[in-house]
C-alpha cells in the first residue's frame, strides 16, 4: 500500500499517529474524528493512499462503501441513533487530501442544519475509548484473507 510522505491518514494508517480505531481491513480503517460534528463520528478512509473518490480502484470501491454501510448501521445499534450522515468532499472542503467518508450519529432536532456543522469535542481520552469500543463492538469481523498455497 502506498503512502503519502506528510499525509496524517497514511500515518494512522501505518501506526505511526495514535487514532481512536473502530474497524479496520486490508483495504480500509475507521477511526474516531477529533473534532466531531456529534460523539462517534468517525471518518473512513483507504489504506492506499487516494486523494479523491475518482483515484480509488475499482475493486476498492464496493468494498470501501460496504464498511461505510456498516459503520452507519453501527451508529444506530451502538450509539442508539436514530440514522446517520454520510458524506465526502473531494478536494474542496477537504481538510486532509487523503479520501476520507465521514458517518455520523444523527437524531432529530439535533442542530446540523444544511453544511453548518458544529464542532464538538470529546470530554478527554476515557470518552473517546469508550466511544470506539461500542463502535468497534457492533462492527463484524473483518473478513479474512484466503491462505495462500
Amino acid at each position: 500500500m502506498s503512502a503519502a510522505s506528510g499525509c496524517v491518514f497514511c500515518s494512522i494508517v501505518a501506526g505511526r499517529t495514535e487514532a481512536y480505531r473502530v474497524y479496520e481491513d486490508r483495504r480500509s480503517v475507521a477511526f474516531l474524528d477529533r473534532r466531531p460534528l456529534f460523539k462517534g463520528h468517525t471518518l473512513l478512509v483507504p489504506r492506499r493512499h487516494v486523494a479523491v473518490l475518482a483515484d480509488l480502484p475499482l475493486d476498492d470501491v464496493g468494498p470501501f462503501f460496504h464498511v461505510a454501510q456498516l459503520l452507519s448501521a453501527a451508529m444506530e445499534s451502538a450509539l442508539g441513533a436514530a440514522g446517520s450522515f454520510v458524506a465526502l468532499n473531494n478536494r474542496v472542503s477537504q481538510s486532509v487530501s487523503h479520501l476520507h467518508v465521514h458517518v455520523v450519529p444523527r437524531n432529530r432536532k439535533d442542530g446540523l442544519r444544511g453544511f453548518f456543522w458544529p464542532r464538538t469535542s470529546y470530554t478527554g481520552e476515557d470518552e473517546m475509548v469508550a466511544y470506539a469500543q461500542r463502535l468497534r463492538s457492533a462492527m463484524p469481523p473483518a473478513p479474512r484473507e484466503p491462505q495462500v498455497g
